[in-house]
């Protein structure tokens, strides 16, 4: 793997945490794009972590360039303001395989910190399958709004790496006056807001990142924030979410197995689970307990996940009633309604 970045100290740190695993081998770090450009082309890295401040070049128009012509695995590293949120929307957008949030104040300890996550999303990178209509594929368009009336379900979605672009393709796909949604992507604190924003500008339902108490009407979504689990509840005006930041549930908060196990008690057989890409096993669990308490439960197949981890492990439970390719979801998802 190649490590680009002009800060020494990044570079250095990287290169400690990685050196020390057996199955990474880091075979160089740039300090801008255009001499990474060169390495690329003779080190032949299978995955790269790109800055998104650089000299000479930013990284999101380094990115852009490279998946033209080179779709390799590219994990960007970004140190949180509101103006980098937004460009690491831009970059998922552009086919960044994931990010890593840089620690503001002393970036060199604090990535130590998220020394599991780094190794993680790399490893998930080096065996992921990186496919630019996968990675860069549009949605089919709204499907007509009179397909969804009916008894009002709740929609449960879940997801993790390569997860912005196939929820963006689920939602384009859906009708403004869908039934409530409900969203777990597994995203840092503050950029989870910055991503349901960059949906709501997108597409014409309400769509924000939840608020402990906020309910679930038609053309409603709610995006759990960052560090927060989000559960689903319900009175007699209807149904609503709950937050809290209990202890991680499989290295997650949010996790999508607290949210799914939480329709399939709330909901039952009133609710659609949907487990889209994503590394590891979380929601695999709660999907299957969705499926047992009545609901209709949708996994990504592997030909369309950029990692096939979580609805893999969520097929191999038997937790899925149906298994489909990303762009054929939302279609299921209303035939259900």
């Amino acid at each position: 793997m190649l490590i680009v970045d002009d800060s020494p100290t990044v570079q250095s740190v990287l290169t400690s945490i990685l050196s020390g695993k057996a199955d990474i081998e880091v075979v160089g770090a740039a300090s801008e794009p255009f001499e990474a450009k060169d390495m690329i082309v003779e080190k032949k890295p299978d995955v790269i972590t790109l800055d998104i401040e650089m000299p000479r070049m930013d990284g999101i128009t380094f990115l852009k360039r490279l998946v033209s012509f080179l779709p390799l695995p590219v994990i960007m590293i970004s140190s949180y303001t509101h103006e980098n949120s937004m460009r690491t929307m831009e970059a998922l957008d552009a086919g960044a395989f994931d990010f890593v949030a840089k620690p503001t104040l002393d970036p060199g300890s604090g990535l130590w910190k998220l020394e599991h996550e780094i190794v993680a999303k790399i490893r998930a990178a080096a065996g992921s399958k990186i496919k630019p209509s996968v990675m860069l594929g549009k949605p089919k368009g709204p499907l007509p709004s009179a397909q969804t009336r009916g008894l009002d379900k709740i929609i449960a979605i879940g997801a993790s790496t390569g997860g912005t672009r196939a929820i963006q393709t689920v939602l384009g796909s859906l009708p403004f006056d869908i039934d409530g949604v409900v969203i777990v992507q597994h995203m840092p604190a503050r950029y989870t807001k910055t991503f349901a924003d960059h949906l709501n500008v997108l597409f014409p339902m309400d769509i924000s990142e939840a608020e402990d108490g906020d309910r679930l009407d038609r053309g409603k979504v709610l995006m759990a924030p960052g560090g927060w689990h989000i559960t689903l509840d319900k009175d007699h005006k209807g149904y609503f979410v709950r937050l809290q930041n209990s202890r991680q549930v499989k290295h997650q908060r949010p996790s999508v197995d607290v949210l799914f196990h939480s329709v399939a008690k709330t909901a039952a057989g009133n609710a659609i689970g949907v487990l889209l890409t994503g590394m590891g096993d979380d929601g695999a669990d709660g999907l299957l307990a969705m499926k047992k308490a009545g609901a209709f439960t949708i996994a990504q197949d592997e030909a369309t996940s950029v990692v096939f981890g979580m609805p893999g492990a969520a097929v191999e439970r038997g937790a899925t009633d149906v298994v489909a390719a990303l762009e054929d979801i939302a279609g299921i998802v209303i035939s259900r309604l």
